[in-house]
């Protein structure tokens, strides 16, 4: 390298300090440097720091101030760099005679600890992170990040943090959940947030298992069912508020997002207003798709009688199915079941909600139970704001069913129909009520086991 020009400021700081270093002392070298280095650390420790006139400030202060000229202002700098260096260097060795004590007196091995950092939160992993350099080391492992939950901290979550968790985990990526579970207006992703997903032929989404998308803006819809064509060994994927910039029918959804996850066996779509009918084909091919599919939950979705009919029918592993807050259904698709369902595996039906749910249909229903259809069911739930359809066409809120007869042939079965109270009086019309109906602002038909359907687990 050709030699620095004298008559030409230098501005990099390393080749000033050589040259200098050079100037000053001709021949040193890098243990010339080292030996100094450690003289001066060496000084003992009975040396005054200040105040004394034997003091290494003092003595700084009398080799700085015999510096005359251009280059006084030179050495102050130099002076700085070197005890920035000099403190930095320290900072550096107090964690590492930390991180070795942490390794000493820390009970587990390293692979256990890694073990254990694995089964943390996200957010609990992070903190454990900024610990100690020995903690941080374990928590980079790949399989700390199997299970990537960013819903607790979605305010501070971008993009840019969602591509560094994704690469983090790899190959090692089980589950992902993103997004506001609380709230649909505070948090939002671009769409390009699950592209990490596809780099490399899909080398991050291609043994993802379950994942979780909250109030995020994905449009168009297209863009995630490309996403999705390299998870194929997705089992389960819930979507809310769910947002499609194009004009695709949100039940042709369902065959399009899960064209390429025929493993699915938990599938949770909410949100999709719009109930204009799908094709039969499309939901043909839907069903078609995943064979696997034990639970299906699609709110607020733009579903209809024929479509509930051919899911359930179709789908010949469902147990749980979740059609709550859908204004397409009658109830009529129960009743079509007939002796199709003698065998179902279903074990919870849920039609919360539902605006057009008519009485008739659930009273045929639940004696199509009586009768031994449906040997598999265990809850139902049938209950609305709205009430049940009548005979008339109007609101019921106090709807006939054959409750005794269910509490004798089916007491395995819970069977709940809340609905709001038109009178406290009409609280003590019948048994099945709640006994505190009258401070209450709704009735309710209800016997059985007392449980609390969790969706997310079901």
């Amino acid at each position: 390298m050709d030699a620095p020009n004298p008559k030409r400021p230098c501005h990099d700081p390393s080749v000033r300090s050589s040259v200098s270093l050079h100037h000053i002392a001709p021949g040193f070298n890098q243990s010339s440097v080292d030996t100094t280095i450690s003289s001066f650390l060496s000084l003992s420790s009975d040396l005054p720091l200040f105040s004394s006139p034997l003091s290494i400030a003092c003595s700084f202060d009398r080799v700085l101030d015999k510096v005359d000229g251009s280059d006084h202002d030179r050495f102050l700098d130099r002076t700085l760099q070197l005890a920035s260096l000099l403190y930095n260097s320290t900072k550096r060795c107090i964690r590492k005679r930390a991180t070795l004590q942490n390794s000493i007196s820390w009970p587990l091995l390293p692979e256990l600890t890694t073990k254990v950092f694995s089964m943390l939160d996200t957010k609990s992993l992070m903190q454990a992170s900024v610990c100690c350099t020995m903690f941080n080391k374990c928590a980079m492992n790949r399989v700390c990040y199997s299970h990537i939950d960013l819903t607790r901290a979605a305010k501070n979550v971008d993009n840019g943090v969602v591509f560094i968790m994704i690469h983090r985990a790899g190959k090692e990526l089980r589950s992902l959940k993103l997004g506001c579970v609380s709230s649909r207006s505070v948090f939002m992703l671009t769409r390009s947030c699950l592209a990490p997903l596809t780099f490399n032929h899909g080398f991050a989404g291609g043994l993802l298992r379950s994942l979780h998308l909250y109030n995020l803006i994905l449009v168009p819809g297209k863009s995630l069912c490309a996403v999705l064509s390299v998870c194929p060994n997705l089992t389960d994927l819930k979507i809310t508020g769910f947002v499609s910039g194009d004009k695709v029918n949100p039940v042709e959804h369902l065959a399009l997002i899960t064209r390429n996850c025929r493993l699915i066996e938990h599938l949770f779509l909410e949100n999709c207003r719009v109930a204009d009918p799908a094709t039969s084909s499309t939901v043909l091919e839907f069903v078609d798709n995943c064979p696997n599919l034990s639970s299906v939950t699609l709110l607020q979705f733009g579903v209809t009688d024929a479509i509930a009919r051919t899911i359930i029918m179709g789908f010949h592993q469902l147990k749980y199915i979740n059609l709550s807050g859908t204004y397409g259904i009658s109830g009529c698709f129960l009743r079509d079941l007939g002796v199709s369902g003698r065998d179902s595996p279903l074990q919870t039906l849920l039609l919360g909600d539902c605006y057009h749910l008519k009485e008739r249909e659930v009273l045929l229903f639940l004696n199509s139970i009586l009768a031994g259809d449906f040997k598999s069911i265990l809850y139902i739930d049938i209950s609305s704001q709205h009430g049940l359809v009548s005979d008339g066409g109007i609101a019921t809120f106090e709807p006939k069913f054959p409750i005794e007869e269910l509490k004798k042939q089916k007491p395995s079965l819970t069977f709940v129909a809340i609905f709001p109270a038109l009178s406290s009086s009409s609280s003590s019309s019948s048994e099945l009520y709640s006994d505190d109906t009258s401070s209450s602002e709704s009735s309710y038909y209800s016997y059985g086991e007392d449980e609390e359907e969790d969706e997310d687990d079901s």
